[in-house]
């Protein structure tokens, strides 16, 4: 049965807590953001086994591997890119997340229409959800599951209450485009999960992983299709 629209997410008492990344291919941003939050949990003794994550893409071509340029900045970054292949969002994969991060309002929205009861109250944009929180939300919840519950209730009742910073909330699509600006996309990316990771983890967030070096000449995405990451 599913929640009303007004139900808030409560853990799945004694199983792993589900994060989903969308973007539009499941090339770039979302399989990135994906791997950097698992190497984030990875990096926390027995925190991998708490955490399930993926990612989907709203126009995916299923089996497509991850971008090339994506791929050499999750390096730079400490992610592995390992085996990442493009998925196509659906209903069950939202259905199946605690929580839903999309790269922009239109992957959040992709969401909410494939599950409306389900998606609404966890469904967000990355930046929005890293903007949102707050880790006094699961102020002395030592249960992973129920902790990351109790973050997204915070961020859902919050969402609404202050706009700012709301305009900053989408990372744009970097496919085709030159490598420094999407090591700057990457940066956009690295910093919310950042933060979302030291808040699953109720660790400080000022541990990070290696930020790239910009090379603004280099430009291997150049003249490749838009649009797709």
């Amino acid at each position: 049965m599913f929640p009303t629209p007004a139900s808030l997410p409560s853990g799945r008492g004694g199983t792993p807590f589900r994060v989903l990344f969308v973007c539009t291919g499941n090339l770039h941003r979302s399989p990135l953001a994906e791997r950097l939050l698992k190497a984030r949990l990875a990096a926390s003794a027995g925190a991998s086994a708490e955490f399930r994550v993926s990612s989907a893409g709203t126009a995916a071509l299923v089996g497509t591997p991850m971008d090339p340029v994506a791929v050499t900045v999750l390096a730079e970054l400490g992610g592995d890119p390992g085996g990442a292949l493009a998925r196509r969002l659906t209903a069950a994969l939202v259905e199946d997340a605690d929580l839903v991060l999309g790269a922009a309002a239109e992957h959040r929205e992709a969401a909410v229409r494939l599950s409306p009861l389900w998606a609404l109250q966890r469904a967000f944009t990355l930046r929005e959800f890293a903007r949102l929180l707050r880790p006094d939300d699961a102020a002395g919840v030592t249960e992973p599951a129920e902790r990351a519950a109790a973050l997204v209730r915070g961020a859902a009742a919050r969402r609404g209450a202050d706009g700012s910073g709301a305009d900053d909330d989408d990372v744009a699509d970097p496919y085709g485009a030159p490598l420094r600006v999407a090591r700057q996309a990457a940066a956009r990316i690295a910093e919310s999960v950042d933060r979302i990771a030291a808040a699953l983890l109720a660790t400080p967030p000022n541990v990070r992983l290696s930020r790239p070096s910009p090379e603004p000449e280099e430009s291997p995405g150049a003249g490749r299709p838009q649009g797709q990451g």
